[in-house]
């Protein structure tokens, strides 16, 4: 569809000129004799370049203009200044105006100008749809669900997205989409168009961790020999989110905590206080009170952080979800590794429906990536499926295993299935787990103490 131009000019030979040569280059062009009539056929048709003769006859074009961008903001105005009325000119900019031209002028450098304007128009309206279409993505197609606590966590997440709040903390089990819950945080705030930081504290030392978000001052130590800044000030007014925030060393949560309450820092090694505006998002799979009782986290800290809390449900509290999600990774997959599937078996449906899912959603999407990797066919079938979640059916139907196996024991079979999977790489096992490598190497060790304490026993 050709771009539409409004040209809002007192002259009529000069609108007949110009409304001649844009439509010859294809524009839409309608005019109008005052300012007012101008303000009321741009909200009238929403055009993408408005043309404005700085003098009109019942008012003055700055007026107009303000008028033009408060109706119609992303309308690109062109300004008519006359020879030498400089801060005329400057004004407009200052107001919007996307370009000027000075009397006596060519027709040649009008249409130029309302190209320009008019490619500028497409270019933000295209970054635009991109951003809603990020945004749809972030918010649609990945926070899939349509259970009870699915629609409630929707509607909390607008509500805080939208507030002030600057400090939010997400619980859950691993694999529930803390990451996905905070980044559409991010992009449904005011923050949106500035950065979005993620840190995950479990992968850092106190003193590497330290000069990650803080940053450091040239000769703070050996090496330094540099200015650094930290995360903190590189997010400033955008999001900086903590993941595995139950991980923090307690060092680094003495510093974090100093932030929270005075919203500046000092890099390490500096004395001067750096100010920053953002929104702080913590997120742990532990549960803070615990560790707090342990002496593993700050309880100044817990309470800081837990002023907005945001509590993701398990797979297994959400399992009218489980088949939609199925179904939505299966043609995500598909898609991605050029493959045929397209819908699950009665048997294979009954099966992902039962099973407990200790591994939550990020599970479930790995379960559903490796079958469409490795098998072919537009059907998945109980055949693709591994022994464990047949045997959630199996013990539905005689009323024992899946009924009286303790989440502990679900977790431990899923992790000892992953581990042999990797042959025993923690670090990739971990990955796949969506948890830490410490915090895995902990389970492991619990692991193994509980079937000792068991041998001993028997």
């Amino acid at each position: 569809m050709s771009p539409n131009v409004v040209v809002i000019d007192d002259e009529i030979l000069i609108r007949k000129s110009l409304s001649r040569v844009l439509k010859a280059r294809g524009y839409r062009v309608e005019t109008a004799a005052t300012g007012s009539a101008g303000v009321e056929l741009v909200e009238r048709i929403r055009p993408q370049v408005a043309i404005l003769d700085m003098r009109l006859p019942d008012t003055d074009g700055l007026s107009v203009l303000r008028k033009v961008k408060a109706a119609v903001a992303d309308t690109q105005v062109i300004v008519i200044t006359a020879f030498g009325d400089v801060d005329s000119a400057v004004e407009a900019m200052k107001l919007g105006a996307a370009d000027f031209v000075r009397k006596p002028y060519e027709l040649d450098e009008i249409t130029l100008a309302v190209d320009s304007a008019a490619q500028a128009f497409a270019r933000e309206n295209e970054l635009e749809a991109f951003k809603r279409t990020a945004l749809d993505r972030v918010l649609g197609d990945e926070i899939i669900g349509e259970s009870p606590p699915m629609l409630e966590l929707r509607e909390l997440l607008a509500k805080v997205a939208a507030s002030e709040a600057t400090t939010v903390l997400i619980e859950g089990e691993s694999g529930t989409g803390k990451e996905l819950v905070a980044r559409a945080l991010h992009y449904r705030s005011e923050r949106a168009d500035y950065p979005q930081v993620e840190v995950n504290c479990s992968q850092f030392q106190e003193a590497l961790l330290d000069n990650e978000l803080f940053g450091h001052e040239k000769g703070a130590f050996t090496d330094a020999r540099e200015v650094k800044k930290g995360l903190v000030e590189l997010c400033d007014r955008g999001t900086l989110f903590l993941d595995e925030v139950g991980d923090m060393p307690l060092g680094t949560q003495a510093m974090l905590l100093r932030f929270i309450d005075q919203r500046q820092f000092k890099r390490v090694g500096g004395t001067e206080n750096i100010r920053v505006d953002l929104r702080l998002v913590a997120a742990t799979n532990k549960r803070l009170a615990d560790e707090v009782e342990r002496g593993r986290f700050r309880e100044d800290l817990y309470y800081r952080l837990k002023v907005v809390t945001i509590t993701l449900p398990p797979l297994r509290e959400r399992s009218d979800d489980i088949l939609l999600l199925a179904r939505h990774f299966l043609q995500e997959f598909s898609r991605k590794f050029k493959k045929d599937f397209d819908s699950i078996s009665p048997e294979a449906a009954e099966a992902l429906a039962r099973y407990a899912w200790p591994g939550n959603v990020r599970q479930l999407k790995n379960l559903i990536e490796r079958i469409v990797l490795l098998e072919d066919g537009a059907l998945l079938d109980a055949e693709h499926l591994p022994p464990e979640i047949l045997g959630a059916v199996q013990g539905a139907a005689t009323g024992a295993a899946a009924t009286s196996m303790s989440l502990a024991k679900i977790e431990e079979r899923h992790i000892r299935q992953i581990m042999r999977m990797t042959d025993g790489n923690k670090s990739r096992a971990a990955r796949i787990l969506g948890i830490s490598r410490p915090t895995l190497i902990e389970k492991l060790k619990r692991m193994g103490a509980e079937l000792e304490a068991a041998r001993d026993r028997a």
